[in-house]
């Protein structure tokens, strides 16, 4: 296994001639994908990887400078792609690992035939003229929250999150995954997050697009999607889902598999 391969997990399952990418969003890693993957193994290669900073990866290799913005998750892609020796992918990436996927897709279009988007956004602060859905007070108080207590505002979060039950097994496995970050690195990544703005790039990304998001979202409005269809410089489509919660791949599988098995296998028409 590779230097890169061996720092991002990287999982390699089934055999199919195309290939999928699968990328995680904050707070959770490539487990977040455990109700899809049964799913694509018959008939794709399912590459699978964790995002440096993810509990699961090893901090020492966290670079505060190289990952205070997104080009530095997007020149991982692309290191991994090219260490995997992969020549051209369907990316299908949750929340900002979708934004991840589009900006490594503007230096390198060859490397993917589309890309899935998740639960995305270009941004989560309000303007005077763009609703991201967060003020920054709301922001503050959510970094003032993270850096007094991580393991409190874990627990807080999490639900919010996820939505629906709080006692479900999805806002149980997220709590986890999230438990398991280093709280200054997790801290780190949802500034770099948070406070993002990715939107004069959307022109950029020539690479089909289908964007998928829950009708109910803590992190996400419904009309983000709807702007980044609108704003994406290839073609797009945008489904809404009745689902509720940020992380429905985890919560709703039984509705969100199938949608996403079917943005995987068609193509956007004309």
């Amino acid at each position: 296994m590779g230097v890169v391969e061996d720092a991002h997990n990287v999982k390699i399952l089934g055999s199919g001639d195309r290939t999928i990418v699968l990328a995680h969003g904050f707070g959770t890693d490539q487990s977040v994908w455990k109700h899809l993957v049964p799913h694509l193994v018959e008939e794709y290669k399912v590459v699978l990887y964790d995002n440096i900073g993810a509990g699961t990866t090893n901090p020492e290799y966290f670079d505060f400078d190289r990952y205070a913005n997104l080009e530095g998750y997007a020149y991982d892609v692309i290191g991994i792609l090219e260490e995997l020796r992969i020549s051209s992918c369907i990316f299908v990436g949750h929340s900002v690992s979708a934004m991840i996927g589009a900006v490594a897709s503007i230096t390198r279009p060859d490397l993917f035939t589309k890309i899935v988007m998740i639960s995305a956004s270009p941004r989560y602060l309000n303007t005077v003229d763009y609703f991201g859905g967060f003020e920054q007070e709301d922001l503050d108080q959510l970094f003032e929250a993270m850096q007094s207590n991580y393991k409190a505002w874990c627990s807080g979060f999490a639900p919010l999150a996820v939505g629906g039950d709080m006692e479900s097994v999805a806002v149980q496995e997220f709590s986890r995954t999230l438990f398991n970050m280093r709280p200054d690195i997790a801290i780190s990544v949802a500034q770099t997050i948070f406070q993002c703005d990715m939107r004069h790039l959307l022109s950029h990304v020539n690479v089909p697009c289908h964007i998928v998001q829950s009708m109910k979202d803590l992190a996400v409005p419904v009309v983000v999607a709807e702007y980044l269809n609108q704003n994406l410089g290839g073609k797009s489509i945008v489904e809404v889902m009745s689902t509720d919660g940020h992380l429905p791949q985890l919560s709703s599988p039984d509705v969100v598999v199938p949608v996403l098995l079917r943005h995987i296998r068609c193509d956007i028409a004309v």
